[in-house]
């Protein structure tokens, strides 16, 4: 009994207190900064007791797994040993690279070895692209930090930690799931756990450029297309009167401009001849700032995106938005998708779909995804895993979801093929609900008012063959989205005899329709998990869509299939989600060619009303 009240009081023990963290708001464009990489091989224990934890209070002899212990004579008692423990990749994830941990949600140790010769005039950052889901990190025995939250960055400043030689960082990690969690329990995705996106020490000075973001204004003066961009920039620390230097070769800018008290400087610049960024010209402009010893450089395109009534503006033309949903997965079994390779497999078949949009589902996706997204000319809906039911009355849940919000915002405020922020997927109705997410929708407008802001919505309100949106968050969103499965989850015949009814003066996207089907299975139109059900389920519903007014866009669900431990269905399923228009090993079936025909035919129609214009 004593040992089960000591282990629930040991869940956050007084050595894993705030007061030991260190945390430091999230450093921008890492990428393109000074970095040691801890990618590689990393040691690691399975805790599936949490023994980690609890030896530093119960048995100190035996010591927590986050000091390293050895022994100091032979006849000491560690019941660990890090260097005699297998090995993993990282970035990676446990379920695809040890088979006793493809099913597993628990704790998993990580340790890895590093020599370091620090400088006496430099800052070193420690930095996680991100792992899944709750991370305890220690640097030399020290705990530096607690991060909640599986798909965004987090950072700590560890330069009074790190020794000259030999360090060791150790990283816990626990994918369980919770109902006060963002996701929460009930997902329809692998639930990956692990370090999941890159380790790197960033080299920074004592004060360095936190963050920054350039915009462009949809206003432009009428004499000589004059554009207007907004730049505003914050350092680490509230230093007046540092000098910051803006330019932008292409676009002979060339700005110096003073720190004010809280170490931040802001102006709006007058450019001329600016090629905007678009699907069809994807121009990105080399961006470089200089603050002291700080020197970033970062590639940024510029672009205005906005509505009117019931159409999507991009450079102040409408656009129809051919997109189509994606997870961050690998193909042929692989786990979680993680650099830049990854995303350029993935992307690439979007395109052979003619795509010129995509929603990366259902939370943010690494850096490297969307900075090729936007290389290749992808237009982007970016989200939250605010997905299903969330424990919508927990403060601690909503601070979770904000804090979600706001790393994804400042690591992607400057990338210009990000035109939707997304703060929810298929949220059933209350009126806890409602405010959790009108909340959380006015935060994401006041933290970036340069993007449109969406939900995929649920359809509540239906007359057998007739749908009427109805959701009180539409006044809180620019772009209506919803998902709708009419033909997999309702009767396939159902489609020719439905229409929809949205009663908002606002552009409709249809975030998610679609239905299962296994590559190579094939049968009758009216079997199903054959390819020509799948088939006929997409001729149908395009057929219905098209019908919609106001329709901006789509996004199928989904490009390929995935692994999800809801789909049992032996034999078909096997954990996979199979509504993907590719395989997992990237086999096309036919509602493939359904799509890409469809969207040639809205390319087409896009070309001939320019040529009119």
């Amino acid at each position: 009994m004593k040992r089960l009240l000591a282990s629930l009081l040991l869940i956050i023990p007084a050595a894993f207190s705030a007061s030991a963290d260190n945390d430091v708001p999230q450093v921008a464009n890492v990428l393109n900064r000074h970095t040691t990489s801890l990618n590689g091989k990393w040691n690691y224990i399975v805790d599936v007791q949490e023994e980690g934890f609890y030896d530093y209070r119960m048995k100190p002899n035996r010591w927590g797994f986050f000091l390293n212990a050895k022994p100091q004579k032979p006849e000491d008692l560690i019941e660990y040993d890090f260097d005699k423990s297998p090995s993993m990749n990282i970035p990676g994830d446990w379920n695809t690279q040890d088979d006793k941990l493809f099913f597993y949600e628990g704790t998993v140790w990580f340790k890895r070895s590093f020599s370091w010769h620090p400088s006496s005039d430099r800052r070193t950052i420690l930095y996680f692209g991100a792992a899944n889901y709750d991370t305890h990190v220690y640097v030399n025995g020290t705990h530096v930090g607690h991060h909640i939250g599986g798909f965004t960055p987090f950072n700590y400043d560890v330069t009074d930690l790190l020794k000259d030689g030999d360090n060791v960082v150790i990283v816990k990690v626990d994918n369980k799931r919770r109902v006060e969690n963002i996701p929460t329990l009930i997902f329809d995705w692998w639930n990956y756990g692990g370090i999941t996106r890159d380790v790197l020490l960033v080299d920074v000075p004592t004060t360095y450029i936190e963050n920054y973001k350039l915009a462009l204004l949809s206003q432009s003066e009428k004499k000589g297309k004059v554009r207007l961009i907004d730049f505003s920039l914050n350092l680490n620390k509230a230093v007046a009167g540092q000098q910051v230097t803006l330019s932008i070769p292409e676009l002979k800018v060339k700005q110096s401009l003073q720190t004010d008290k809280d170490g931040k400087v802001s102006t709006t610049l007058r450019v001329s001849k600016l090629q905007l960024w678009s699907p069809d010209s994807p121009k990105l402009y080399d961006v470089n700032l200089v603050c002291g010893n700080d020197t970033l450089h970062d590639a940024i395109g510029f672009r205005t995106v906005e509505t009117r009534g019931k159409q999507i503006l991009l450079n102040g033309e409408p656009i129809f938005l051919r997109g189509i949903s994606i997870h961050e997965e690998k193909s042929n079994g692989g786990g979680r998708a993680n650099c830049t390779e990854d995303a350029h497999h993935l992307l690439s078949w979007a395109k052979e779909l003619g795509c010129n949009f995509v929603r990366l589902a259902h939370y943010p996706h690494n850096e490297y995804a969307v900075r090729e997204a936007e290389r290749m000319g992808f237009l982007v809906w970016s989200e939250l895993p605010v997905y299903w039911t969330i424990d919508w009355t927990n403060d601690a849940t909503f601070n979770n979801a904000l804090h979600q919000l706001n790393d994804m915002v400042a690591r992607d405020q400057n990338r210009a093929n990000i035109i939707i922020w997304s703060i929810a997927n298929e949220t059933p109705h209350s009126p806890e609900r409602d405010s959790f997410l009108s909340r959380l929708a006015k935060s994401a407008r006041a933290l970036d008012n340069t993007r449109l802001i969406s939900m995929a919505m649920e359809v509540t309100s239906a007359d057998h063959y007739h749908n009427r949106l109805q959701d009180n968050m539409n006044e809180y969103v620019d772009v209506i989205s919803f998902n709708e499965y009419i033909g997999w989850y309702r009767d396939v015949n159902d489609a020719p005899k439905m229409t929809w009814e949205v009663p908002y003066n606002k552009p409709v996207i249809i975030s998610e329709f679609g239905g299962g089907a296994k590559a190579g299975y094939h049968g009758a139109e009216n079997q199903r998990w054959t390819e020509e059900f799948q088939e006929r389920l997409y001729k149908e519903n395009i057929a219905m869509l098209d019908k919609i007014d106001g329709l901006s866009g789509t996004t199928p669900w989904i490009l390929k299939d995935f692994r999800s431990p809801r789909r049992v269905l032996f034999g078909v399923q096997d954990y996979y989600n199979r509504k993907g228009l590719f395989s997992d090993n990237g086999d096309k079936k036919k509602a493939f060619y359904i799509l890409r025909q469809w969207y040639d035919s809205k390319k087409s129609a896009s070309q001939n009303n320019n040529k009119k214009k």
